[in-house]
């Protein structure tokens, strides 16, 4: 992230501490305890090492702590600096997100980088007729396309107000702004070898035979997995993934099975000699969603946005059935 020149903190009544705060050493303090190098750091921000130098005592002095403490020839983080290091990305994301902010936005002349958290599976569906509708729009804007974890579904609220949005199946989140976006359905996946399976599968293959299973975690799971349980089958998972995209391959030349997506399977699995075939238990449909914090509902720079993600969704082919 650039320099935010020239922008000081105004006077605060009813928190002194921000009384002439020079918001640029947010900026250098972010690349400081990424890099734990002045030399680096200057090079990064286009500064002197004496410039960045004096910041760094003008820092360490903000909160009387060393913050980088030299071993040798190099510096290692306080314990302090550890925990600025979780929070300056996010204050930073907070402030750029203010200072962004515009009455209108023209996007043939838009300079400006989202970031959309997504699925391995979203980001390869939606991603290249995403990228392809912002280009055409804008030229001068960059998608960053951040891979989902279980912590962004466990802590959304709070990661929705450092990022643009991200894209989720209905039934993880509510009581958020959202756009409802594509519908896919959930098939399951063998070995095209597999003896054990027939033209179709039955309960006692889902029973049987080992998985390929997503997160198995509290918050973080798999809906078509959870629909199994309540079907009375427990799934025997041989191998858990963070990964949509791996489940083939995992699959190809062993006899596990995995569920996936029809769109995602349409397209991976015939290379592999995987089958793709339908389940003796119907999972809930797919409903994917783009979710994102209520304060940028009327921001003009998100609503195209909004608008590029509909777009998107519209290139889609359909669903394979």
């Amino acid at each position: 992230m650039p320099p935010i020149h020239g922008i000081y903190a105004r006077p605060v009544a009813t928190d002194r501490t921000l009384v002439n705060l020079d918001l640029n050493l947010l900026v250098t303090l972010d690349v400081l305890l990424r890099e734990r190098n002045v030399t680096r750091t200057a090079g990064q921000l286009g500064l002197s090492q004496p410039a960045v130098s004096a910041a760094l005592a003008r820092l360490r002095r903000h909160f009387g702590d060393d913050l980088l403490v030299r071993h040798g020839n190099r510096y290692e983080p306080t314990p302090l600096a550890l925990r600025l290091a979780e929070r300056t990305p996010q204050a930073l994301a907070i402030v750029r997100t203010v200072f962004d902010a515009a009455p209108e936005v023209d996007p043939s002349t838009m300079e400006r980088e989202f970031t959309v958290i997504v699925s391995d599976y979203a980001a390869a569906i939606l991603g290249p007729a995403l990228v392809e509708v912002a280009a055409e729009q804008a030229p001068g804007v960059r998608l960053r396309l951040q891979q989902t974890n279980p912590y962004v579904i466990d802590h959304a609220a709070e990661t929705l107000r450092v990022v643009d949005g991200v894209i989720l199946p209905q039934g993880f989140l509510r009581d958020l702004p959202h756009l409802r976006l594509w519908t896919d359905r959930w098939v399951c996946l063998v070995d095209g070898g597999n003896p054990e399976v027939g033209d179709t599968l039955t309960l006692d293959n889902l029973r049987t035979l080992p998985w390929v299973s997503l997160y198995r975690l509290p918050t973080a799971y798999s809906p078509s997995q959870q629909a199994l349980r309540l079907s009375g089958v427990e799934p025997v998972s041989e191998v858990i993934v963070d990964s949509f995209l791996a489940m083939p391959f995992l699959v190809a030349g062993s006899p596990r099975v995995a569920w996936i997506q029809s769109m995602l399977a349409c397209r991976l699995a015939p290379p592999l000699g995987v089958r793709v075939l339908s389940s003796p238990v119907e999972p809930p449909l797919v409903e994917e969603a783009f979710w994102y914090h209520p304060m940028y509902r009327n921001d003009p720079a998100h609503q195209w946005l909004r608008g590029v993600i509909v777009e998107a969704v519209g290139r889609l082919p359909a669903v394979p059935t």
